[in-house]
């Protein structure tokens, strides 16, 4: 027996309203993956640090460490992607400070030891509240911060400078929105267009006016490169793209190697690479 015109038309408002509803709720599943144990401390690594505690505007306790230099290094403001907790980017902040780069990096809320529950809006009164707590608790002039995003992170990071003054900023594997996520996942592709474009980094970089640095791995998995290469386009100058070969979504340091943290290192130092 065939399928009506009308049935076919009742079925897929139903398919859409569903999606509409309910996409909130998917894209949190699909966006966050905290952990609350911690893999590795800084000590295993013989770092200094400091354990540090913060409250956000909407008085939301979090976790962070931060590792400080001799003299006046920039600090590199580091906002993590969506899965497992500071201590999982241990590796990464012992190169950077090889750099000679101050670091803070903090676990949203939900994650490690960090109190509430991840949101879109949470996340971003999460990265101002670390960088309010640099400038009032350890004094960083502002132009000594450099906001760096990493996926998810990117959203927040763009958040921090489009909200307080920076230095410059940097963004690597970023998407565009999770609308556009949401095209490259066979559930969501055909309602795609129906649904809300949340973490939107595509409208919101083009207002950022510090200088940038976006990089993006050639061989990411999960965040199409041309996300990374679309969000360079859109970006106002002073801007710069950084694309690194067999690089995926999670190795883009240690594919890069010693070539990517000279340019970051130079980019945070002179803006340029």
């Amino acid at each position: 027996m065939p399928i009506s015109g009308t049935l076919l038309a009742f079925i897929f408002v139903i398919l859409l309203v569903f999606s509409i509803v309910f996409y909130p709720r998917v894209e949190s599943f699909f966006i966050y993956y905290p952990e609350a144990s911690f893999e590795t401390l800084p000590s295993d690594w013989q770092l200094t640090y400091e354990d540090i505690y913060f409250d956000t505007e909407d008085h939301t306790r979090l976790h962070g460490w931060f590792f400080p230099l001799k003299g006046n290094a920039p600090v590199i403001l580091f906002c993590h992607g969506n899965a497992g907790n500071i201590s999982h980017r241990l590796e990464n902040i012992v190169l950077l400070l090889k750099q000679n780069l101050q670091v803070l990096i903090f676990d949203y809320r939900g994650y490690g030891k960090s109190g509430g529950r991840p949101s879109e809006k949470g996340l971003y009164l999460d990265g101002l509240a670390a960088y309010d707590f640099l400038v009032k608790n350890k004094h960083i002039p502002r132009e000594s911060i450099v906001p760096f995003g990493r996926s998810l992170g990117a959203a927040v990071a763009i958040e921090i400078a489009l909200r307080r003054d920076v230095r410059s900023l940097i963004i690597e594997s970023a998407f565009t929105s999770t609308k556009e996520m949401a095209k490259t996942l066979f559930l969501f592709k055909i309602f795609s267009y129906f649904l809300p474009p949340h973490y939107h980094n595509r409208e919101r970089l083009g207002r950022v006016i510090v200088p940038k640095l976006i990089i993006h791995g050639r061989d990411d998995e999960i965040v199409p490169f041309s996300m990374g290469e679309e969000l360079y386009h859109i970006a106002s100058d002073p801007k710069y793209f950084f694309p690194i070969a067999g690089a995926h979504h999670n190795d883009t340091y240690l594919v890069g190697g010693k070539t990517y943290f000279e340019k970051l290192s130079a980019f945070v130092r002179d803006s340029r690479i």
